[in-house]
């Protein structure tokens, strides 16, 4: 289903953004705050989530934005689930597709349908500590250094080429709740950033390293 007020028209040129939501929408709110501070030459054109109790819902709701909701559990197959993704996606405009918090694995079957790039923000220093509870791990292995990284998607899980990073120094005193505040600061720092990148620069993918320079 779709809610939210109409958008009025908009100039064409501006980059459309198709961000995919599961939670709270913590770095979903900071793309909006940064759009709506000029950081950020783009505007959300669709937040989806694939669950209707999404917080973040609300941050779309109350920035004007169009919101969709498509439960992946009333599908009968991923692709199913998937497609319907990239039919709103495209619908919205979207041509950079940005994960903020979305909790589900996208197959090479998205990700080759996809109208652009599809950008993810990891709480951890890639390739150290992938998959969930990323900041848990870094703690628990006694790191000195942990952070945040923005990569493109793959079908190989939180492995794309890395487009920006940030460090956050462990302090003897953290506990897995202080560290992933940190992190998460530097988390909406950088996905504006890379967002901006991917956007405004000419890039491309060298084996494994996403290589850009401005234009």
């Amino acid at each position: 289903m779709t809610n939210g007020p109409a958008i009025p028209p908009i100039d064409s040129a501006v980059p459309v953004l198709g961000v995919l939501i599961s939670g709270r929408g913590s770095n979903l709110h900071a793309i909006i705050r940064a759009i709506g501070d000029g950081r950020l030459a783009a505007r959300v054109g669709v937040v989806i989530s694939n669950r209707p109790d999404a917080g973040g819902l609300e941050h779309a709701r109350t920035a004007g934005i169009p919101t969709a909701v498509i439960e992946h559990k009333r599908f009968e197959s991923r692709a199913a689930f998937e497609q319907a993704l990239v039919a709103r996606l495209v619908e919205a405009g979207a041509s950079v597709i940005c994960l903020a918090g979305f909790m589900r694995i996208l197959s090479p079957f998205f990700l080759e349908r996809a109208p652009g790039p599809v950008l993810n923000v990891h709480p951890s220093l890639l390739p150290a500590f992938p998959g969930v509870d990323a900041q848990h791990q870094a703690w628990t292995h006694g790191v000195k250094v942990a952070g945040a990284t923005v990569h493109l998607v793959t079908p190989e899980l939180d492995a794309g080429p890395i487009v920006a990073q940030a460090t956050v120094a462990v302090l003897d005193d953290d506990t897995p709740a202080s560290l992933a505040a940190r992190i998460l600061v530097e988390e909406h720092r950088i996905y504006t950033e890379a967002i901006t990148r991917v956007l405004d620069a000419t890039w491309h993918v060298e084996g494994r390293r996403f290589v850009c320079r401005s234009r």
